[in-house]
């Protein structure tokens, strides 16, 4: 008697199922790798610049010098270290033991008066190692914001009032605290699920193609879509698992906050997933072989989602080519939704179009596969 299509999908999940729980390694991608990954990437990377070394270098101390040095000593982003001269300060930029050097030049405490007077201004130097040149600029805002709350204490201190030409108000939205991991870890989730979606279906449908068991299962009456679903449905919800897992130490571990709708996060990742393990299941039937697929995986997944997703690198910073490749991408649409998601909420107007993006690209990595894919017996 001849099995239906429904009996055929259910026994094509089960055998898939069998072949998870006797091979531990779906699991261990599924469920450790993230672990792993964001442990490693989530605390490893930062773009926060804390305790920042700089000297301090004051050509004739006083007790003004002595206040502006205390305030940058006691502020939470600079070691501060006292320097002798400025030649010894600049000898230890060279040597990279400080980021900056702040120098106080001889005539400091005279143009300091002065400048209460409103008769003149009194400046201060600020020489910084560029090799870095965003840490660079971070530290340049810092001395920046820190030599103006200092200028609005002595004000308050003295009783006197400061004339400046423009005075700042900011409000940060999304993300008050400033703190790049809540900006880092939703991207490094899209990251880590691009690499895990891909390499669930790359590498253990490629083992398959070395065993030979997949050429046995293509012989048999099973559909091109009864085969597809049949593979991606068991590790669909592995990766799924995975995703859960990395949402819920984001949240918990890494203090990230969730602003908007878990069930539309679930929704979003779905699709993505759904993108992820298409590519997988065409690279094992183009590849059929592990070695080869997991490097293929790296190449196609990893790679692009790490330097072409907006992950680390502003995409309108980036040559108008390597823009138009980014569109090629399902982790580009990924990380700006879940940024979005994580700092914004519900913002339709961003998460809509970055849905209906990864949907196409996965059903095109779907109906690619499906026709790569070999079936003797249609």
């Amino acid at each position: 008697m001849k099995a239906g299509p429904a009996l055929r999908l259910k026994g094509l999940i089960a055998k898939e199922w069998r072949q998870v729980v006797r091979d531990p390694s779906s699991i261990a991608i599924a469920f450790v790798m993230p672990i792993i990954l964001l442990f490693l990437f989530g605390f490893g990377v930062s773009l926060d610049a804390r305790n920042v070394k700089l000297a301090f270098v004051t050509e004739a101390p006083s007790a003004v010098a002595s206040r502006l040095a205390a305030s940058f000593a006691h502020s939470e982003f600079f070691d501060l270290s006292l320097a002798a001269t400025r030649q010894q300060a600049e000898a230890g930029l060279l040597a990279r033991d400080y980021r900056g050097v702040l120098v106080l030049a001889s005539d400091f405490d005279e143009r300091w008066a002065r400048a209460w007077d409103g008769r003149g201004s009194a400046p201060i130097q600020l020489i910084l190692d560029g090799t870095d040149a965003n840490t660079a600029r971070l530290v340049q805002g810092y001395v920046e914001g820190a030599w103006g709350k200092w200028l609005q204490l002595e004000a308050m201190t003295e009783g006197r009032r400061i004339d400046i030409a423009l005075m700042l108000d900011p409000r940060v939205w999304f993300n008050p605290e400033v703190r790049s991991r809540n900006f880092l870890v939703p991207g490094l989730i899209a990251i880590i699920m691009a690499l895990i979606g891909t390499l669930l279906t790359a590498l253990v449908v490629a083992r398959e193609w070395e065993r030979g068991t997949m050429e046995a299962l293509i012989t048999t009456p099973v559909t091109r879509l009864e085969l597809l679903v049949g593979k991606l449905t068991p590790y669909f919800l592995l990766g799924m698992g995975g995703m859960a897992l990395s949402v819920a130490m984001a949240v918990f571990v890494f203090d990230v906050p969730l602003r908007g709708s878990f069930f539309v996060l679930s929704g979003v990742s779905a699709v993505f997933m759904v993108s992820a393990l298409a590519l997988g299941l065409l690279i094992s039937t183009l590849a059929k072989n592990q070695f080869v697929a997991g490097q293929i995986a790296l190449v196609s997944a990893f790679l692009p989602a790490f330097m072409l997703s907006g992950f680390l690198f502003e995409i309108s910073n980036m040559p108008a080519v390597i823009q138009g490749l980014t569109y090629l991408f399902a982790a580009r649409y990924f990380v700006s939704a879940l940024q979005t998601l994580f700092l914004a909420g519900n913002v339709w107007s961003v998460i809509v179009p970055d849905l209906l993006a990864m949907a196409a690209l996965a059903a095109v990595l779907l109906l690619i596969t499906a026709k790569r894919t070999p079936k003797g017996l249609d």
